[in-house]
């Protein structure tokens, strides 16, 4: 088999509609990734500007805002009083999960398309809420899975429903960091009133969501096993091993850890052949992919693509064409049931039908 076509204009962006136009920004939260990955992504996108910033931290947006050129900062309680409506299209939210709900609900108010970090909520009742709201406005609510705009899942995606590797058979992903490297131990990651779990929801979220658009299905059950150590993760799991089980018979195997050496992978094994990606979810993915056949394998290694420009300018584009969003907030609901079953399995030590 010519696996060629696969490697060819490799980071082509097949989901885009418009050449031109600008989606403005408010930037809701400015913690390290709104600072390190969202508002540089913003500056280097084809069709996103960031015009507000919404921080509890005066200074800290004001730093934020000369620096990146970003004309207004308010504080959160101005966003929710509707300050500054008419100098953003959009808004991002970057704050910790249960805080998500609160700001959905405030930009759909106002009439503002909403892109909200992962997961939707820290519960599903949230979740539903934000979807109801965003869907009453009429606007555009898209949970943010930068990988469903990143072209090595994408591609392999294309490969898997051509019938490449066969019948899909088995999935193998992880995603594993050393969270108190970066972190202290009173992080809101480590609080499940804030967070909303632990591993689970903060990494976990990875493969399942990748898992579900690779194969473009929901899982019929699942199973999963929890482990703490001690403190700090005394109140949210350590590290989470999952099992999913799809109407075809395909099986993933995820696992996550929040205190592991850190690691990202992911392996799509078929009937007549697998696919590996090299890094997929660590946030700066290195085009490594290899694809294997029957008796053919091929290799691809090009450079890597922010993939947060991509998703930022995927969720312009829903809005400029307002068409669908595949990344939409059911999206969101659908992964936060799953996870709230994978949470009821580990505590009952069974397998929870979907």
């Amino acid at each position: 088999m010519d696996l060629g076509p696969y490697f060819e204009n490799f980071t082509r962006r097949d989901w885009q509609t418009f050449d031109d136009g600008t989606v403005r920004i408010a930037v809701v939260g400015l913690g390290g990734f709104a600072r390190n990955r969202a508002l540089p992504a913003i500056r280097n996108g084809q069709f996103c500007e960031a015009t507000v910033l919404v921080s509890g931290s005066p200074d800290k947006a004001a730093a934020l805002a000369g620096e990146y050129g970003v004309d207004r900062a308010i504080s959160y309680e101005a966003f929710h009083d509707g300050e500054e409506t008419d100098m953003y299209d959009a808004v991002y939210i970057a704050t910790p999960p249960a805080y998500h709900r609160e700001y959905a609900v405030s930009a759909a108010r106002f009439g503002k398309h909403v892109l909200c970090e992962k997961p939707l909520a820290s519960e599903l009742e949230g979740a539903r809420e934000m979807v109801d709201a965003c869907a009453d406005a009429g606007v555009v609510l898209m949970t943010a899975y930068r990988l469903r705009t990143e072209p090595a899942i994408r591609r392999m995606r294309e490969a898997i429903s051509d019938g490449v590797i066969g019948d899909p058979v088995q999935i193998h992903a992880g995603f594993s960091s050393k969270l108190l490297a970066n972190v202290g131990a009173d992080s809101w990651r480590l609080d499940p009133g804030v967070a909303g779990g632990g591993a689970l929801i903060d990494l976990g979220v990875y493969p399942l969501n990748t898992c579900r658009f690779l194969l473009n299905a929901d899982p019929v059950s699942v199973w999963a096993e929890t482990v703490s150590s001690g403190p700090p993760f005394d109140r949210v799991e350590e590290h989470v091993s999952f099992l999913l089980a799809f109407p075809s018979g395909t099986t993933a195997s995820c696992t996550a850890s929040f205190n592991a050496h850190h690691d990202s992978r992911l392996q799509i094994l078929g009937t007549d052949g697998q696919i590996v990606i090299h890094s997929p979810f660590g946030g700066h993915v290195s085009e490594g992919v290899v694809i294997a056949s029957g008796e053919s394998e091929t290799s691809y290694t090009g450079p890597a693509v922010d993939e947060v420009c991509e998703e930022f300018d995927y969720f312009a584009d829903c809005i400029l064409d307002g068409g669908e969003c595949e990344s939409d907030g059911n999206e969101g609901v659908t992964d936060l049931r799953i996870i709230e079953s994978a949470y009821e399995s580990a505590e009952s030590g069974t397998r929870v039908s979907l």
